[in-house]
């Protein structure tokens, strides 16, 4: 049994966020319907010098 790990990143612009957290959705389902089994889902924001979020990481753990 072996394990794999996919990260996908998708930028938040303001007013754009739940249409651009839905299209991310989508990406992920897409990867996740051709695996075997998912071992984990982690999400992560990414900040500017501000600490305002400008985009979102997603990472999934998967069985091979």
């Amino acid at each position: 049994m072996a394990y794999k790990v996919k990260s996908f990143g998708m930028e938040i612009r303001p007013m754009k966020a739940m249409q651009e957290l839905h299209e991310l959705d989508e990406v992920v389902n897409r990867f996740v319907n051709g695996v075997k089994k998912v071992v984990s889902v982690s999400d992560m924001p990414t900040t500017d010098d501000k600490g305002e979020t400008i985009g979102m990481v997603r990472v999934v753990a998967y069985e091979v």
